[in-house]
């Protein structure tokens, strides 16, 4: 019996041991860095000025980073129920025995196997274009010469643009999962309730969304994962740094951390810090409601 614990420490340790250089010892770094004014990111911890939570009361009575946070509030708020709205309409659309799901299936997920630069520079240069683009020619074509005309990229319509082109990049993602989900429920309830005389709009809500709750909690806070980590769309859509249309926690916290744009005139690493703690802070609270909220123990079978 020693001998097989000995086996299984020796076995345990790098694993172990990787984990807590890797993932711990940044993490309480990180916490621990809030509570100083660092210059640099990779400063020695004798350098660090103890400041207590002055950190984060700048972030609160700073104008930009409420601005920033505002932004990301839309992205996750407007943006998420654009995006799990229709990934989940795809979702059950290519569970229903459609022909060609594979291809369908594929087609829909293509825009996250693409480079979000690429991405962005695609709608930036072919969809928003105001003299050739597709929403030019298309609203054109049809007679809606009111939407035709909007300038996109300008500073009114600029954080619409970004938004819309974001949900049409994380759209296949979601789906994916609402289709994994909705692959695992059985075919003996549809049938069920195909004998009792229920048509489908009756199955899709009496049996596919209550059945999808768990799995409605993961889009959530994978949507809420994605939203805070923000960063190359809004840097893509902006003329500078700093651009209050489109700036978001992340670039706050990279303006921070490397003192970029034209109003940094010094870097803190700590503040960042406080940035990456707010946004965790953040997602924590996204998930502890949701499994608050969205409980499957009430279902019954």
């Amino acid at each position: 019996m020693k001998k097989n614990k000995g086996m299984i420490v020796l076995f345990l340790a790098p694993a172990v041991l990787f984990f807590l250089v890797i993932f711990v010892y940044p993490i309480l770094r990180t916490a621990l860095m809030t509570f100083f004014k660092i210059e640099g990111v990779t400063d020695a911890i004798g350098l660090w000025q103890f400041v207590g939570l002055e950190n984060y009361i700048k972030l609160l009575n700073t104008s930009l980073f409420r601005t920033a946070m505002a932004n990301l509030g839309k992205i996750w708020l407007m943006g998420g129920a654009i995006v799990l709205s229709l990934s989940l309409l795809f979702g059950v659309i290519i569970t229903s025995g459609i022909r060609f799901k594979k291809f369908f299936r594929a087609v829909i997920y293509l825009p996250n196997i693409v480079s979000a630069v690429a991405l962005a520079t695609m709608w930036l240069q072919y969809v928003y274009n105001p003299q050739y683009g597709l929403f030019k020619t298309f609203f054109s074509a049809i007679g809606l010469d009111a939407i035709a005309n909007i300038p996109w990229t300008d500073g009114d319509h600029k954080f619409m643009a970004l938004l819309i082109a974001y949900c049409f990049g994380m759209v296949g993602y979601h789906m994916l999962i609402w289709t994994s989900g909705i692959e695992r429920i059985s075919p003996d309830y549809y049938e069920a309730a195909y004998i009792d005389g229920a048509h489908k709009i009756h199955q899709f809500r009496y049996i596919t969304l209550p059945l999808l709750k768990g799995v409605f909690k993961t889009n959530v806070t994978m949507w809420s994962v994605s939203c805070v980590g923000f960063f190359v769309w809004s840097q893509l859509f902006s003329t500078v740094t700093a651009e209050t249309s489109t700036i978001t926690p992340m670039v706050y916290m990279y303006m921070q951390m490397f003192g970029a744009g034209n109003t940094m005139t010094e870097r803190n690493a700590g503040l960042a810090a406080a940035i990456g703690v707010v946004l965790s802070i953040c997602v924590v609270i996204v998930f502890t409601l949701s499994n608050v909220l969205l409980k499957d123990d009430d279902l019954e079978f």
